[in-house]
């Protein structure tokens, strides 16, 4: 049956009948089935071919995809096409959508019923546009004022805010949250956000990103959380690499060397080497002229004014600052919940497990790219971010009813979090660490 499920009889094509537990052991790298919407597909060859990537679909091998699959798409219609070939079978009527499952169905519908997936075009016109004012800004402060200590400072904060509220915006195009199912101007203004205006490859963000929504915080699947050789996270993680590990990092002072290579380091060092390592690697030639026209663009515009080791010097001063605004807002809605191994769990449990929320206000909606609705995002991630407060409420009556813990945080508390969390991770690989390895 590694190949398909179907049968003939008297040259009838016959479905056949599977359990859950038949799909679950066809989680192999050679052998990958899943379920969506109570039917059994084979994507062992498939996932070669599937346009988010393959790790990314992979991840649900063995389990049932079908809140995922609703999730990441917009046109349904046009996605079944493709699964057609691949179709190998039913789940038998015993297997039931769970109650939580169900609920949560409900709730997207109760979503699309009130428009909610609807984006509204003048907010993303103006967003746009003030991150256009403001890089016009950083250039002309220093070219009308020249390059002394205050248009200079000031620069590099218009420029900052450019990138990090860029990297808000492209999150939207990347998601397909803005133009739906003219999903190819979605990726032309993700091209252009991500690279023209960053300078970092939309594909490889893709890559990435629609792994950690796939499987948040969900160790060897997110890749966001795939940080051992720097730091251990959660409960899990540093149990494990106390106990495999005879020498490693002194996690136990994670909590005090993450501000040294966490936020300052994140951008200006390792998303460079990895970013233009996936354009090379995967050979992105539309994402190297994105981002080479960045590049000449920038180059263009400030060496005349600084010279050209001052310019690389205002650059990675850029990209520093820009750093730490990223981390801090990212990692402050995952890094603090809980981190493991895939237990297969319903897609509403799953994202709460891993997601919490910020306080919202206008400086955090702004400051945060509306990621301080994290909660709502990974649920409904191709939901306009303008609309994720809408659902906040209906969110929080589905996981009271099934006594699923709905967190929302002040920002600070949010940022503090990251350090206690980092803190308390560090001191149990250390005692886990000192149990199985001292004399």
């Amino acid at each position: 049956m590694g190949k398909g499920g179907q049968g003939t009889q008297n040259g009838i094509s016959k479905v056949k009948d599977f359990s859950m537990d038949d799909v679950k052991h066809h989680d192999k790298r050679d052998d990958k089935w899943l379920v969506i919407q109570g039917e059994v597909y084979n994507i062992t060859d498939w996932a070669r071919r599937h346009p988010g990537g393959s790790k990314v679909i992979s991840h649900y091998a063995g389990q049932d995809a079908t809140d995922a699959f609703r999730a990441f798409h917009n046109d349904l219609s046009f996605v079944k096409k493709y699964l057609k070939p691949i179709h190998i079978g039913s789940l038998r009527e015993e297997t039931k959508e769970t109650e939580v499952e169900r609920d949560f169905r409900e709730l997207r519908a109760t979503a699309e019923k009130m428009n909610l997936f609807k984006p509204n075009a003048l907010f993303f016109v103006l967003h746009l546009g003030h991150i256009l004012l403001l890089e016009y800004m950083a250039y002309a402060v220093m070219a009308y004022f020249g390059t002394g200590w205050i248009p200079y400072i000031l620069s590099l904060v218009f420029y900052s805010t450019v990138q990090a509220q860029s990297g808000w915006l492209q999150h939207d195009f990347g998601h397909i949250s803005v133009f739906k199912n003219r999903y190819k101007l979605d990726h032309l203004m993700h091209l252009f956000t991500m690279g023209v205006t960053k300078g970092a490859s939309p594909q490889w963000w893709n890559h990435m990103h629609y792994q950690h929504h796939a499987k948040p915080n969900v160790m060897n699947k997110d890749p966001d959380v795939r940080v051992e050789e720097l730091f251990v996270v959660g409960k899990v993680m540093p149990v494990q690499i106390a106990k495999e590990r005879k020498k490693s990092m002194p996690y136990n002072w994670q909590h005090r060397y993450f501000f040294l290579i966490g936020p300052p380091l994140l951008f200006p060092v390792y998303f460079q080497y990895m970013l233009f390592r996936h354009i090379f690697t995967r050979k992105a030639w539309w994402d190297l002229l994105s981002v080479s026209l960045f590049f000449v663009k920038f180059f263009y515009l400030y060496i005349p004014m600084l010279g050209i080791g001052s310019t690389i010097i205002y650059y990675f001063i850029m990209r520093c600052l820009e750093s730490h605004w990223f981390t801090w807002v990212s990692q402050s809605n995952h890094i603090p919940m809980e981190i493991e191994e895939d237990s297969a769990k319903p897609w509403l449990a799953l994202q709460l497990h891993a997601t919490c929320n910020v306080e919202q206000s206008f400086f955090n909606d702004w400051f945060t790219g509306h990621l301080n609705f994290q909660i709502e995002h990974h649920l409904f991630p191709t939901m306009p971010r303008h609309n994720l407060h809408k659902m906040s409420a209906l969110v929080r009556s589905v996981c009271e009813k099934h006594n699923i813990s709905y967190k929302i945080k002040p920002l600070g508390t949010a940022f503090a979090d990251i350090v206690r969390t980092l803190k308390h991770s560090g001191e149990l690989w250390y005692s886990t660490y000192n149990a199985f390895h001292s004399p």
